[in-house]
């Protein structure tokens, strides 16, 4: 499990750690695991340019260590001190190495001579506030175009939210120290982070609220029949979907739902010919341990759930469906919106569901009682207590019509297989991203070929 940790929970941990070690062993710690993250990104150390961006806080100070490990491999390290406070005895050290120190001044930084061939953001730590002062947006505009290493987080973004104001760092790689942090996993601050590598320096940690799952975790929840097992034990997934205005949302939510991953599938509605010929080994109402309703219902969604509802079974409620969730589910239920149908559910503009994504999909888990499963480049799936997994698997390819029909019935199948429904929500985001990423391949993917590819997905899980 990739767990993330707030500040306040990172701050005790290095505090307490910090009471066994000899004075500054953690910074040299983390200089050291920055240093060579550095050198790999540089492929070569001797003779390449490094230029550090250096703040007032303890990162600047991992900064100016890094560039005094790199200046002893024969980089040429230059460190432009932002604040009239810097680490005094990082800055005397990246000296005595050969290194160069310019303070600036004003908002005019220049980047003068060749263009670095790297540049460590080292100006705002874990424990600043989002946004960046003048001075640090002009050195960044000096240096544009250069690759970037930010150190612990980027500079600018809120860290404990994964939110961003104004100006901010856009790093190529972020390296993290001890845990990553909500801000390496939430959007829209985790797309600012590029690669995220973590450098282990023993903090000892408590339980995260907010984690992604890993394949091994995956492997671990996916329900497995037993070798005596039936198709009804292995648990039925109803479907009521589509319209016959909209028939290909029902033949996709079948072919999320009908994967393998439970026993049976059963359709129920408008365009059940349909859904037939396309897939033979669906059958009709009866008995169910989960279902699946909205997608594509159109007028008659509303329908589709109060009849799902009476059965008294865990529901994956989708799309045109969550217009009648108008209070606390009465059933064990996930949501699967869009941040414009989270907006709309929550009566705010799509702008504020997409700027603060974690603080709207909490709200509305708490709201209505379910899990809320907020479909994004990296998809939050939140419990009503305020947990939350986000899901790093996918593709941006993975953004085309009818993937969300897919997602909701590979969900399904998972519930009625007798998954939890946080468990068959964040599992089957994350089978879903894996199965796009193989059906892409590097390119375009439709939903349907993000269907077949579930069981590879499921397969290749078993031979990691």
């Amino acid at each position: 499990m990739r767990s993330a940790h707030t500040v306040e929970q990172v701050r005790a941990a290095e505090a307490e750690l910090m009471t066994r070690l000899p004075e500054g062993a953690l910074m040299q710690r983390a200089a050291a695991g920055l240093a060579y993250a550095v050198i790999d990104l540089l492929g070569e150390a001797y003779g390449r340019r490094v230029l550090l961006l250096v703040g007032s806080g303890d990162n600047g100070g991992d900064a100016l260590y890094a560039g005094v490990l790199l200046a002893r491999r024969g980089v040429q390290v230059e460190a432009w001190l932002l604040s009239d406070r810097a680490h005094e005895a990082g800055v005397a050290a990246l000296t005595g190495a050969g290194g160069r120190v310019v303070r600036i001044t004003g908002a005019d930084s220049q980047s003068g001579g060749r263009r670095p061939d790297v540049v460590v953001d080292g100006i705002v730590g874990i424990g600043g506030r989002a946004g960046l002062r003048p001075e640090a947006e002009a050195a960044l505009e000096a240096v544009r175009g250069a690759p970037t290493v930010a150190v612990d987080v980027p500079s600018g973004v809120d860290v404990d939210t994964g939110e961003v104001a104004g100006a901010h760092v856009r790093a190529d790689v972020t390296i993290t120290f001890g845990t990553h942090k909500v801000a390496h996993l939430v959007d829209p601050a985790a797309s600012a982070c590029g690669v995220v590598h973590l450098v282990d320096i023993g903090l000892d940690l408590p339980d995260a609220t907010v984690e992604a799952l890993q394949p091994e975790d995956v492997a671990a929840l996916l329900p497995r029949p037993d070798p005596d097992a039936q198709k009804y034990a292995r648990g039925v997934v109803g479907i009521r979907a589509g319209s016959a205005q909209y028939p290909g949302a029902a033949l996709l939510s079948v072919a999320g739902a009908n994967s393998g991953l439970c026993g049976m599938v059963r359709y129920v509605g408008d365009v059940a010919d349909q859904v037939r010929a396309t897939h033979p080994e669906v059958v009709g109402a009866g008995r169910v341990q989960a279902w699946v309703v909205g997608s594509g219902g159109g007028n008659g969604a509303a329908d589709q759930l109060t009849e799902a509802l009476q059965d008294r079974v865990p529901t994956v409620i989708d799309a045109d469906a969550l217009r009648s969730v108008v209070g606390p589910v009465p059933v064990p239920a996930i949501l699967t919106p869009h941040a414009g149908e989270l907006a709309a559910m929550l009566r705010v503009e799509r702008g504020e569901v997409e700027n603060r994504p974690l603080e709207h999909a909490r709200r509305a888990a708490a709201t209505y009682g379910a899990v809320v499963l907020l479909k994004g480049r990296h998809t939050l799936v939140v419990e009503p207590d305020g947990r939350v997994r986000a899901t790093t698997t996918g593709t941006p390819w993975l953004a085309t019509a009818g993937a969300g029909d897919v997602l909701g019935g590979l969900i399904g199948a998972l519930l009625a297989a007798g998954l939890e429904p946080y468990d068959a929500a964040s599992v089957g985001s994350w089978l879903h991203g894996a199965a796009a990423t193989l059906a892409s391949a590097g390119g375009p993917v439709t939903a349907s070929q993000v269907a077949a590819s579930i069981p590879a997905a499921v397969r290749a899980l078993a031979e990691a």
